[in-house]
């Protein structure tokens, strides 16, 4: 059955082999497009068309394939989760090296982020030493609501794409801290999302997640209120800029489009149409990127 609702894994199969696979699908590749647009936000608005190839390519491996994907696996080798993960639907069990594999990618992605300018490498230690918080014993701030998304907001939403500015060696510009700590407030929006279709699995393995504390009523009301947060660092940001903020609306109609149905009928939701609410989440920041791609273009 799953083999004929996923035959892009019987492909991948064939090209690493039965027991390779389950540590490729829980690096969850899914999100690298994600994660790519996300860290080359940063790296075009520095730079534009005259982005150094050689150094945003060794950044993307650093940071997209090896930090992003061996926080993933790290991440299911501790959760040991049965039913769908973001970004991975109808999991293999984790393998039994898996853990093992996940420290291999954070170290090299920490060592090979020393070959960057210092900036970079120091967001990106930062972002290695915040992953094995989030989810390994005891800290394990995943299971703590509210630091779990602290941890989420710096990671994803702030740091990531100053990871792909540092990356070309520019210092940083007032409206590029701006929009990026518009995207930090941004993620308090996403995160939830993330959270209210694991409700079921995080309370059986006992983990109180900011949703479980909450409420999936109050987390879709604080998403709300953090996006208008978001696009108030969003504007602030394109004023620093000399940049018209009337071009934001694109952006804010994707996000009320999604939030605004999801909250008169959570209750009635399944699982699986809280889930693809996750993915209209993240259509509505690939809008969120692009519209700030275009209006702060260097």
């Amino acid at each position: 059955m799953t083999e004929e609702r996923f035959p892009a894994r019987r492909l991948f199969e064939r090209l690493v082999g039965p027991r390779l696979l389950p540590y490729l699908l829980h690096l969850r590749p899914l999100e690298w497009p994600i994660m790519t647009g996300h860290f080359l936000l940063g790296t075009l608005l520095a730079t534009g068309t005259h982005t150094p190839l050689g150094p945003a390519l060794l950044g993307w491996v650093v940071f997209v394939a090896l930090l992003n994907g061996g926080t993933l696996a790290i991440n299911s080798a501790y959760d040991q989760d049965e039913g769908d993960i973001g970004y991975l639907k109808c999991p293999p069990k984790p393998p039994t090296h898996l853990e093992a594999f996940a420290w291999v990618l954070l170290a090299a992605s920490t060592g090979l982020g020393f070959l960057l300018p210092l900036p970079f490498a120091l967001i990106n230690l930062a972002c290695v030493v915040m992953s094995v918080l989030y989810s390994v014993p005891p800290a394990r701030i995943k299971a703590r609501a509210g630091w779990d998304l602290l941890i989420n907001c710096l990671g994803f939403g702030l740091l990531t794409p100053l990871g792909g500015w540092a990356v070309t060696g520019r210092p940083f510009s007032s409206s590029v801290l701006l929009a990026s700590a518009g995207f930090g407030c941004l993620f308090a929006t996403l995160y939830p999302m993330t959270q209210i279709y694991q409700v079921g699995e995080d309370s059986r393995r006992g983990d109180r997640t900011l949703v479980i504390q909450v409420g999936i009523g109050r987390s879709l009301l604080l998403a709300l209120l953090a996006m208008v947060v978001a696009h108030a660092c969003f504007a602030a940001g394109l004023l620093a800029a000399g940049r018209r903020v009337v071009f934001l609306l694109p952006s804010l109609a994707a996000w009320l489009l999604v939030l605004l149905p999801w909250l008169s009928d959570w209750r009635t939701r399944t699982d699986h149409q809280h889930e693809a609410g996750m993915y209209w989440g993240l259509g509505a920041w690939a809008v969120t990127d692009l519209s700030l791609l275009a209006l702060l273009w260097p």
